[in-house]
């Protein structure tokens, strides 16, 4: 993983800790090698404008955006018609309980597989490509939504639109690595995680209003003209930022116009691309099942966010029985997550690059475990069990809709602090596999927030709101500790030689 040739060519000179030091360490750019047929960034490196680090604030901010609107609008088709889904099981003739909460969820469950494919590939190919692919074939399976004409076929369809929906949330955070340096990376991670969280909180809102006006159906048809516009706005305004791919071009340019066919990036490896990529599509995995960092951290906001999920998809229901909220009403039940999340949001962006800027303005080099200080992640954890209790309890006995928002609010203010510090997290600690270590991390996180609301009505009718909810809330008590353990020790299980990884 080191980030330059002379790095790779001494290796056997180093001690292992040195390696397993470098390895771990946030900045991986990559610089120009000695040997003159290695191409580098141009020196100084902080100077070459290719250098997607160099690019100017506009630039950045502008693949910034794009992405980040992306990774809202994909989540927002996986509950848009959340507020119809009544309608569509009367129409389709279902009374499964199981085919109320799937045909949601199934979406996710998408989210789970995509991954798996699009961010290896974005480390062979390159980040562009990726995503405008799959962006052209989500829009092909919104619009096989719109025109289902039983629940098998519905079903299908939003499996395969999450598959490729899922791309920008896979790889957006290995983009934002490449372009941003660690004490801008936090605000930058902001806004590109609200989308998996808000996006969910606001489709139903627009979707009640929307299905209560048009059918359900349109739902579907507003969300492929979205999908198609930002689709064009992609295919100008996005570049590539993933610097082995960037540097292999410049290479193959140089060899062209010098005609030295022994130029090659010092980011290239000897491999065939069949052997590079049968690496590549295993890497997620690896990390998933073989590093325990990522394996508890992946564990821990998986569970958060499929208990997230357990309220998303059933908000529809407890508030039509215990509020007689109508489709349109129904939808604004999701603002209190929506309105938490936006806090967490700011809360994070704002205080976590700051406390990067003091580490480094007192001369410490910054680790990252530094993103996981206690100010926010304690807040974070014991928010997610606080809100659930109060959620719970007030639905439970019918208190004014006010009072279970508020506790939706408080739920998704500490699901958006916990999902930012532990991907950001993750970034710096993987930064030039970032896309293979979000991937690993989605993968089991869109697994459970597919599966666990399969149980939530039945659950709810066995042991009702209150205690349903406080079963949840109970297992968040016990997750808690998670982050607090890793900001205190994860350097030393991060730099333990025993669990290096070739990747």
């Amino acid at each position: 993983m080191a980030a330059s040739i002379p790095e790779k060519s001494s290796v056997n000179e180093e001690t292992q800790m040195q390696d397993v030091e470098k390895q771990s360490d946030i900045s991986t750019e990559p610089t120009t090698a000695l040997d003159p047929n290695l191409i580098g960034w141009d020196e100084p490196e902080d100077k070459d404008p290719a250098n997607p680090q160099n690019w100017s604030s506009g630039k950045k901010w502008l693949n910034v955006g794009i992405l980040s609107f992306i990774t809202f609008l994909t989540p927002l088709a996986s509950s848009m018609f959340a507020p119809g889904v009544p309608i569509v099981l009367e129409e389709f003739g279902s009374t499964s309980s199981t085919d109320a909460t799937f045909v949601v969820s199934i979406f996710v469950l998408g989210f789970g597989i995509g991954p798996l494919i699009f961010g290896p590939l974005s480390e062979i190919y390159g980040r562009l490509p990726v995503y405008h692919i799959c962006n052209l074939f989500f829009i092909l399976f919104t619009v096989l939504c719109g025109v289902a004409q039983n629940m098998d076929t519905l079903l299908a369809v939003r499996f395969f639109a999450g598959c490729f929906g899922v791309a920008v949330i896979t790889c957006g955070g290995g983009s934002i690595a490449d372009m941003m340096p660690p004490q801008e990376r936090g605000g930058a991670m902001a806004i590109w995680s609200v989308g998996p969280i808000l996006g969910p909180v606001i489709g139903p809102v627009t979707g009640g209003f929307l299905i209560d006006a048009l059918g359900w159906r349109w739902v579907f048809w507003l969300l492929t003209i979205l999908s198609g516009t930002i689709t064009v706005i992609a295919f100008v305004g996005l570049s590539e930022t993933y610097a082995p791919v960037l540097l292999a071009r410049k290479a193959a340019r140089l060899r062209k116009e010098t005609g030295n066919t022994e130029l090659q990036s010092n980011l290239a490896t000897d491999q065939s691309k069949k052997a590079v990529f049968a690496t590549a599509i295993v890497r997620p995995m690896k990390l998933l099942v073989c590093c325990p960092i990522v394996t508890l951290m992946a564990v821990y906001i998986s569970i958060a966010y499929g208990l997230l999920y357990i309220l998303f998809t059933t908000f529809t229901f407890v508030f039509d029985d215990v509020y007689n909220f109508g489709p349109s009403t129904a939808g604004l039940s999701f603002l209190g997550a929506g309105i938490g999340s936006l806090a967490g949001m700011f809360y994070v962006g704002v205080l976590s690059d700051r406390h990067l800027k003091k580490i480094i303005a007192s001369g410490r080099k910054p680790t990252p475990e530094d993103r996981l200080p206690l100010f926010l992640t304690v807040p974070g954890s014991l928010s997610l069990p606080a809100g659930l209790f109060i959620y719970g309890w007030s639905t439970n006995y019918a208190v004014h809709w006010i009072v279970p928002e508020i506790g939706t609010a408080v739920t998704g203010y500490g699901m958006m602090v916990l999902v930012m510090c532990i991907q950001v997290y993750l970034v710096d600690a993987f930064s030039i596999h970032a896309a293979s270590v979000i991937a690993a991390n989605a993968v089991l996180r869109s697994v459970l927030g597919a599966l666990l609301p399969l149980c939530a009505l039945d659950m709810y009718e066995k042991l009702g709101l209150g205690w349903g909810n406080s079963l949840l809330a109970f297992i968040a008590v016990a997750l808690a500790p998670v982050p607090w353990i890793f900001g205190w020790w994860g350097e030393r299980l991060r730099t333990n030689p025993k669990y290096q990884l070739n990747l």
